[in-house]
């Protein structure tokens, strides 16, 4: 039968069918025997139209001109790219993973690259991307990417806080190497402690998210991939340094210590002690800081049993100080002499990873995930001192397989998550101990050709908030060439970390309310507060097209959040930051076009459009959400000159925003001389930088961030009496410091 299949498929091809390629997939093995793979995915490279092998392993798919590089794939085997110049009968083996060479064909990479076949609305950051900025740890790592938004969370502590969907980063599930890592205690600080050098690449999904990573993403989730000791260079040295005196140093180390075992030894260092006061407020534009960061990393791989794993260790001692000029610590710390700040933190983390996948049956694994971290900080802003101890371990169990065919696969599995919290808050003292159990199911569909659906459901029983069930749905619709439509939903639960997500209140004379609790009571979540829970929806439209001779896409979405409890963090009284339960609407509406497009040779172009209704209702009202713009426009552009035969090349990259006017918290109340209009001016600002490749292993950079100083005419309110009533640094809608240049070297033997 198979042989007739094959003479049917020549025929064909000599005759009349030659808008058809036909052909077979196999299994490659010792025993050269042919063994069909049923259900293998076949599909033309950067498109959508594609198709199933037959139990025979036989398929048939249209020919064009269009396209001349085809995928062939199939779980637990290595994904190949072939060359198809015209209609031919093709007979393909395919190579279990990890058991011989694949055919490699070369492309462009894409610094940011989007998928038209996943279902879920997820773009990967490449390392390529992250290299357009200095990017030296992961909260600068968005700054050429119109989905995130980064700005400042107070005028004194520096600290970068990211939005998605108009949505501050708690509600945003962010994870290094899918466990999630920047929650709890390290939530206000946590994005600067991983090295920009560390991360390999950045996946961003809007929206929930899977269940399979837990039940507290609301507004998306993003996954930091780092590098590998297998892959990653044998020695890699980054050196910057930047004209506010910051310095940085990276360095890498990898060894291959047997066929099966790798290892790497990662340290990051960073230092900032020179006093800045450009608007001459009395206080520093920027804290002054010391980290020391340093990461063991340890890789195993036996391709013959299917067995891969990691294990991390890692340190991390961040040292930081703010305040006015004159504050010393050893004499001022918790005195009205002068007003400053200090935070120091120490955290360690352990985490292991192992997988497993079952050489017999390809399709089938096996993967486990664990980590423990203990994250302590010792603080003090001014008078209101602030300490948190929180310990936390993290298990998730995964199993993967198919039913019938790949075009039907399931994940399942059981988590467990423990925390433990010792907050000190001036005198008050608030300990909880959190414990989770769950367990989740997914089911994917994906015909390739025009439909991919994931759905998913988790049950999750919680010491506090008790027995619940979290469902999840995404699904990709191809209705024509080069399309994606998207459509997702789902259902977000987490305990708010009112302390710790909020740290810039303490920069501030304002006294904390905590309505309707105690610091022993709850009503179902922490602080006798109620967990916050929201379902999120959204659509989305990518289009790719092509414009005289150049590729590009236009990418449309829409997502709104909606809260049916939120910790409402009220601002609207000067004199006093609340924290209740939402009484009324609450909702976050985002809108967002962007435009990629190569418009020549080396030279890519990005624009977007943003649009956000966030609205809360407080006491005093339904309000706007303060310091949220409503509109952003973006623009980034890149150039490289063509790549020399000795790998020497030059780079260049700009990047605009402009934010539209934010409301201001209400100030109505507070003396003439300390009140604030209730918008803010419009603010643009420009980065670029230049990199000179002079060979595969070293290359310098130089760039500037706010290159047009734009400044922030007035960032502290009340400075000039910072133990007074009025005192707030809260107020920050755009850059204190003004114009920063920086430079810097990479080095590296492969």
């Amino acid at each position: 039968m198979r042989k007739l299949f094959y003479i049917l498929c020549l025929l064909s091809i000599a005759g009349f069918s030659q808008d058809k390629i036909n052909g077979v997939v196999l299994e490659a093995n010792s025993q050269k025997e042919d063994i069909p793979l049923a259900g293998a995915n076949v599909y033309w490279l950067d498109t959508t139209i594609g198709t199933v092998t037959n139990i025979d392993g036989e398929f048939s798919l249209d020919y064009s001109k269009d396209h001349s590089q085809l995928v062939i794939s199939y779980v637990g085997f290595k994904t190949d790219t072939i060359s198809v110049l015209q209609p031919k009968f093709i007979k393909h083996w395919l190579q279990a993973t990890d058991n011989l060479n694949a055919i490699t064909v070369k492309s462009r990479k894409q610094a940011t690259a989007k998928s038209y076949l996943k279902a879920t609305n997820t773009f990967t950051v490449t390392s390529d991307e992250l290299l357009k900025a200095a990017c030296c740890n992961l909260s600068e790592s968005f700054e050429t990417n119109p989905s995130i938004d980064v700005n400042f969370a107070d005028a004194v502590t520096g600290t970068r806080q990211i939005k998605m969907l108009g949505l501050t980063s708690p509600y945003i599930l962010i994870a290094t190497e899918n466990i999630p890592s920047i929650r709890g205690a390290s939530q206000a600080f946590g994005l600067s402690f991983i090295p920009g050098t560390w991360v390999e690449s950045i996946q961003v999904t809007k929206g929930t998210g899977s269940v399979v990573n837990g039940y507290e993403s609301i507004a998306g989730q993003i996954n930091a991939e780092l590098v590998k000791p297998s892959t990653d260079d044998k020695l890699f040295v980054n050196l910057y340094g930047a004209s506010n005196e910051r310095l940085e140093l990276n360095t890498h180390v990898n060894t291959k210590v047997s066929e099966k075992l790798h290892a790497g030894f990662y340290i990051h260092g960073n230092t900032h002690q020179k006093k800045h006061d450009v608007n001459d407020d009395g206080f520093l534009d920027m804290p002054l800081y010391n980290q020391v960061n340093v990461m063991n990393r340890w890789q195993y791989t036996n391709a013959e049993k299917g067995l891969v794993s990691f294990l991390n260790f890692k340190f991390l001692n961040d040292e930081k100080q703010t305040g006015q000029l004159d504050f010393n610590p050893e004499t001022d710390k918790l005195t009205t002499n002068n007003w400053g700040s200090e935070i120091d933190t120490k955290r360690y983390e352990v985490s292991a990873k192992l997988g497993y996948v079952n050489p017999e049956i390809p399709w089938q694994s096996i993967g486990v995930q664990t980590a423990f971290s203990s994250h302590k900080q010792d603080s003090y802003f001014g008078l209101n001192k602030y300490n948190i101890e929180h310990n936390s371990l993290y298990t998730n169990a995964i199993y993967n397989s198919i039913i019938s065919d790949s075009r039907h696969k399931i994940k399942t599995g059981v988590s467990f998550t423990h925390d433990t919290y010792e907050e000190l808050v001036n005198d008050l003292k608030y300990n909880r101990t959190e414990n989770s159990v769950g367990a989740f199911f997914e089911y994917n569909y994906n015909n390739l050709e025009k439909l991919n659906l994931t759905a998913g459901l988790r049950v999750d029983h919680h010491n506090l908030l008790g027995t619940f069930v979290t469902p999840r749905l995404h699904l990709r619709y191809t209705g024509w060439d080069k399309s994606a439509f998207r459509f997702s939903f789902g259902r977000g639960k987490r305990n708010a970390n009112i302390f710790a997500e909020n740290q810039q209140l303490f920069s501030t004379s304002r006294m904390i309310s905590i309505e309707g609790s105690s610091p022993s009571g709850r009503l179902g979540g922490a602080y006798g507060l109620d967990p916050e829970i929201a379902w999120n929806y959204g659509v989305s439209l990518l289009q790719g097209f092509n414009l005289f001779g150049k590729k590009g896409d236009i990418t449309v979405d829409y997502y709104k959040t909606d809260f049916k409890n939120q910790i409402v963090v009220d601002y609207e009284n000067p004199l006093e930051v609340s924290f209740y339960n939402l009484s009324g609407e609450s909702y976050a509406n985002s809108f967002q076009a962007e435009l990629n497009y190569n418009a020549f040779k080396n030279f890519d172009l990005r624009l977007a459009y943003k649009f956000y209704e966030v609205k809360t209702q407080y006491n005093s009202g339904k309000l706007d959400k303060p310091l949220v713009p409503k509109h952003r426009v973006f623009a980034n552009a890149g150039y490289k000159t063509v790549k020399k035969e000795n790998g020497s090349q030059w780079k260049f990259d700009a990047t605009f925003n402009w934010l539209s006017k934010q409301r201001f918290s209400s100030t109505i109340t507070n003396p003439v001389q300390y009140q604030l209009p209730q918008y803010t001016p419009t603010l643009a600002t420009l980065n670029a930088q230049v990199t000179k490749v002079f060979s595969p292993k070293f290359e310098v950079y130089l760039g500037g961030e706010n290159i047009t100083n734009v400044r922030q005419s007035r960032p502290i309110l009340g400075a000039e009496d910072p133990f007074g009533a009025n005192f707030d640094t809260t107020f920050v809608y755009g850059p204190i410091f003004g114009s920063m240049y920086y430079a810097g070297l990479r080095f590296k033997i492969e």
